[in-house]
């Protein structure tokens, strides 16, 4: 097992600054949405990982697929890393400028291009977020159902192969990109896809972007699939005596085919912080936190059966939260999980993971995980989406202790070996970055490396879009 790169860590690359004669080029052309002041590269320079800070040389704040082509233009020309940011959300690395270049912010990109409703499709610029396409296609009862729990950018959701809480029935990203708009590395802007639910035209090459962190190019404009708002949701939540029997309920849920929309699992450590953040008073048990989509009667159906099961397996104080104030307050509580974990522990920083396994080894693996962190003394929490066998371990270590770093970071590749030994993923969602490049490499094999770097040199041959990320050419 190749061990993950440590967080404070990062690799030894060669910066490859911007030379005058281009920021001259870039400043003529934007004037000033083109920044080289010290706090505006500061902030392109940092995501939601551990890891140090890490500037480009220049930002530019792009507002059409236009002026993202000429950016990446002249960074062809002279050889200068482009790399892509939204909101800055990611965890693993994906925004840091290790070799200097040119952050190119999508974040103006904000217009809803096209909706279709009858085709239950919408063209959207990349920077628009998923609370910006809702509130815009609310009206017309549609919506977009993945959600990572960030307010991230489509653009981004896209690129990292995005899923969250609702993949259990809609799927991911991966399902959801119908077509693309993407600036290539030398600067020519194609575009993938069409609108059609399936084609059979030639290489996939939407799917080939997407989750390619961009590493390949920079998607400006996205076309996804859009779900007509449920006639009827309701939410529950089920506390269990332990976390093996909350895994098992879910895994009868999923074998059984209900078609749950979300099932959430979260240990009692993260009940505990959640309380804490968002004063919820619920008891501090495993616990899962489920929604219901359908007609009426569907989601009476639904819920009835969910509860006989979550019973056989020992379920207990199984509430309803059938309006939407209570619901958004549920849901609202286990997206700040993530921060209410860091606020029970003052001073921590988190390491985190997203393994994903097949959904019938998923307690054998939590268990066991379980067991590793107890026996560490590292605090920690679990939530995960347990419906499609993915769940996140956060190990909380003191910002600047070695000890505890090294301890969280041998627990994260133990837990990794177990997942690619079931046949899963080191990542079911946060994609690799810099933290996750050498558990990719024992996952995929070397052959498999060596094919994707192949794809890389034939796609971008002076690896200037987002280097040093998923793997080292």
């Amino acid at each position: 097992m190749n061990a993950p790169l440590p967080n404070e860590v990062l690799p030894a690359y060669d910066r490859r600054p911007v030379p005058d004669v281009m920021l001259a080029a870039l400043r003529e052309r934007f004037g000033d949405r083109c920044s080289t002041v010290a706090a505006v590269r500061e902030q392109h320079g940092r995501d939601e990982s551990p890891f140090p800070v890490t500037p480009p040389d220049a930002v530019v704040f792009c507002e059409s697929t236009d002026e993202v082509a000429f950016v990446v233009t002249q960074a062809a020309a002279h050889g200068v890393p482009v790399i892509p940011f939204g909101v800055g959300s990611s965890l693993e690395g994906h925004l840091l400028a290790v070799q200097g270049g040119v952050s190119v912010d999508l974040s103006r990109m904000t217009r809803i291009v096209r909706v279709n409703p009858e085709d239950l499709t919408v063209t959207v610029e990349a920077g628009v977020t998923r609370e910006q396409l809702n509130r815009e296609v609310r009206d017309q009862g549609l919506f977009f159902p993945i959600d990572p729990g960030a307010n991230a950018s489509l653009g981004g959701m896209a690129a990292t192969r995005a899923s969250g809480t609702n993949a259990v029935r809609y799927g991911t990203m991966r399902e959801n990109v119908l077509g693309l708009t993407v600036v290539t590395a030398s600067g020519e802007i194609i575009h993938t896809g069409t609108r059609a639910r399936k084609s059979s035209a030639g290489y996939d090459l939407t799917r080939l972007f997407v989750g390619s962190e961009g590493t390949l190019g920079v998607m400006t404009e996205v076309t996804l699939k859009l779900y007509p708002l449920p006639e009827a949701v309701s939410a529950a939540i089920c506390q269990f005596t332990d976390i093996a029997a909350a895994v098992n309920a879910t895994i009868q849920i999923i074998q059984m085919g209900v078609p749950i929309a979300r099932c959430e699992l979260l240990d009692a450590n993260a009940v505990r912080a959640v309380n804490a953040q968002s004063k919820l008073g619920l008891k501090e048990r495993p616990m899962l936190l489920m929604e219901f989509h359908g007609s009426d009667a569907g989601v009476k159906e639904q819920a009835e059966t969910v509860q006989a099961i979550t019973a056989e397996f020992g379920g207990a104080d199984f509430e309803w939260a059938s309006t939407p104030e209570e619901r958004t307050r549920l849901w609202t509580a286990r997206h700040k999980a993530y921060f209410a974990g860091m606020a029970m522990n003052p001073g921590c920083r988190t390491v985190t993971t997203d393994t994903c396994v097949p959904i019938s080894r998923l307690a054998e693996i939590i268990e066991a995980s379980v067991a590793d962190a107890d026996a560490s003394g590292l605090p920690y929490y679990i939530v995960g989406h347990v419906g499609d066998g993915n769940f996140h371990l956060a190990y909380l270590v003191k910002d600047g202790d070695a000890d505890e770093r090294a301890t969280a970071e041998r627990l994260s590749m133990e837990m990794v070996q177990r997942a690619i030994a079931m046949e899963g993923t080191c990542t079911g969602e946060h994609g690799i970055g810099l933290h996750k490049m050498g558990f990719l490499v024992d996952e995929a094999g070397a052959g498999s490396i060596a094919l994707m770097r192949e794809i890389k040199r034939a796609l971008d041959p002076k690896n200037i879009m987002n280097p040093g990320k998923i793997f080292v050419l």
